[in-house]
């Protein structure tokens, strides 16, 4: 459906559920007593190559209405700003000129590049927002081959989040890189920064019981009803009919990071886009998925991301040290 589409529930019953299926996870709980009198209002778009979708309980469906604007608004406002396909947001004109001059970013754009820099020194390079190059060779919506070595291996294990320098020039944030392999690449933080402020956005509209579901990346602002927390079920990388599990959320936020959605098999393999940049290759693990729940959807974005595949005692550790609000909550592996 696009943005346009609205959808809206009559007055709830405590026999009726609701349920969001985007992405990595569907949302059940028992609604909001009849009472309350109030609707459920729906809508999905594309946005960061793929399907936001948010779910708004609340008294006046114009008011909820008009903040699912402001928070689309605001998705893709970090779009515009952190895509790495469009050749005139910051990401793309610094990947255009920021190996020959800074070039300037604003500082939303800043602010995520320092995020994702830190990730990267806290993992010692697992996680490297520099290797664009690397993930457009993959390419792996659109390839059903693997790259020739020749030009993936002069990319591995390069560290090249090392050779991008963020600083300040009149004043305003630049980007500048130090090694012309150096190509940004926010797709996995960048995300989950526009679903909080998305969810931001619907606070400031009053809203106070929301879902925000951008692929697998998902906030639960305030309860779901009747003091009830959010339930968030997790599907299961093997069927995606089914669930693996189910946590409870309320005022935080959850990421998901998987083999099972981009990808392409050849010869008896699973390529995909989760690259590692010490081989510049999707990285090798029996792990099919990982979720991480956090007090923002950025750092859990960014934790699944950066530690899908880790030993879980290692990404444990770099929670622990880097990101102490968030907890590893889910891990599933190949089968037997």
């Amino acid at each position: 459906m696009i943005d346009t589409d609205r959808v809206k529930t009559p007055d709830f019953s405590r026999r009726e559920v609701l349920a969001l299926g985007v992405g990595a996870f569907v949302v059940a709980t028992m609604p909001l007593a009849a009472r309350a009198r109030r609707v459920l209002v729906r809508r999905t778009l594309p946005v960061m190559g793929t399907i936001a979708e948010f779910a708004v309980v609340h008294r006046d469906p114009a008011r909820a209405h008009a903040a699912i604007d402001a928070a689309m608004a605001e998705l893709r406002r970090v779009d515009r700003l952190m895509s790495r396909f469009s050749e005139t947001s910051e990401v793309g004109c610094a990947n255009r000129l920021a190996a020959v001059r800074p070039a300037a970013v604003s500082v939303a754009t800043a602010g995520v590049i320092r995020e994702a820099l830190g990730w990267a020194a806290a993992t010692a390079g697992a996680f490297d927002p520099c290797i664009g190059r690397a993930t457009r060779i993959w390419d792996v919506a659109r390839r059903h081959v693997p790259p020739p070595q020749a030009l993936v291996r002069p990319l591995a294990g390069r560290g090249l989040y090392r050779a991008l320098d963020l600083a300040t020039w009149r004043g305003e944030p630049v980007v500048g890189f130090a090694d012309a392999d150096v190509e940004l690449d926010l797709g996995g933080i960048a995300k989950g920064y526009g679903v909080d402020r998305a969810a931001e956005a619907l606070r400031r509209q009053g809203v106070h019981q929301a879902i925000v579901n951008v692929g697998g990346d998902l906030y639960a602002l305030g309860e779901a009803g009747d003091g009830e927390p959010w339930r968030v079920g997790i599907r299961d990388p093997h069927d995606p009919a089914a669930l693996a599990g189910e946590i409870e959320v309320r005022d935080a936020a959850v990421a998901t990071s998987g083999d099972y959605v981009q990808y392409f098999e050849h010869r008896g393999r699973r390529y995909h886009h989760l690259l590692d940049p010490g081989t510049g290759a999707p990285r090798l693990t029996a792990v099919r998925s990982l979720t991480i729940q956090a007090d923002t959807c950025l750092v859990a974005d960014a934790a699944a991301t950066a530690l899908y595949g880790m030993p879980r005692a290692e990404a444990e550790g770099v929670l622990r040290a880097h990101a102490p609000d968030a907890r590893l909550v889910r891990e599933i592996g190949g089968r037997a």
